[in-house]
């Protein structure tokens, strides 16, 4: 049975995503940074995840690529701008990028604990501790503990 062409497509769609996640992510009381590691380095990159792929176009396939794996770390929590209130929640994606070819795959974001304690590396959860509780000390204060224990090593 096919739709009519006056008829808006009911269910799941790519249009009600993106409107979906383009309202979570542009909250106004909300304070979010990125953070972009190479794979294995525990210093994150000067560009984020925005400044590295918005200009390269999605690969179909891998064949004849020189992918460079990273890590993109997103990080939100209460506050405006620079000046967040405390830390509310992370998310992790890995990452491909071939820089002479301007492709590249970005995998999707991960924010349960488990798989968040599994991608990054012991260097990496070092750096995000420590630059969370310097640049930001009274947001690190008040942010939860369950939040805190994702950059423990275990």
């Amino acid at each position: 049975m096919s739709r009519q062409r006056n008829r808006p497509a009911r269910g799941l769609t790519l249009s009600a995503i993106r409107r979906h996640y383009a309202i979570f992510w542009m909250r106004d009381d909300m304070w979010k940074r990125n953070f972009m590691f190479r794979s294995a380095e525990a210093i994150p990159l000067k560009e984020s995840e925005n400044e590295l792929f918005h200009e390269t176009d999605p690969a179909m396939d891998s064949t004849g690529l020189q992918l460079e794996r990273f890590l993109s770390v997103w990080i939100q929590g209460d506050g405006e701008d620079e000046k967040p209130t405390a830390f509310t929640s992370i998310y992790v994606r890995t990452a491909t990028l071939d820089f002479q070819k301007r492709v590249g795959f970005l995998h999707p974001l991960q924010g349960r604990s488990h798989q968040i304690k599994q991608v990054l590396t012991p260097g990496q959860k070092q750096f995000l501790h420590q630059w969370l509780a310097t640049e930001a000390p009274q947001a690190w204060e008040a942010t939860d503990e369950h939040f805190k224990m994702l950059f423990e090593f275990e």
